[in-house]
């Protein structure tokens, strides 16, 4: 399911326009990386936890050059 579909499945569900599914999903993604992006997880039972996780960085290769 893409963000599309699920705006469109959200429509449906609670029988709202596509124009205010679409301002709803989008207020829920942006108060998850907002809270995530200031340290704090999001927790939604039944569904899942959103934390950041800091990785250490990947050796690039040149394709090219084989570098």
């Amino acid at each position: 399911m893409n963000k599309t579909e699920l705006v469109a499945a959200v429509s449906c569900t609670a029988d709202m326009p596509k124009e205010a599914a679409h301002r709803a999903v989008e207020a829920v993604f942006d108060a998850i990386v907002d809270s995530v992006a200031n340290g704090e997880p999001v927790m939604v039972p039944g569904f899942g936890t959103f934390t950041l996780k800091h990785r250490s960085a990947r050796k690039g290769r040149n394709p090219q050059t084989g570098e």
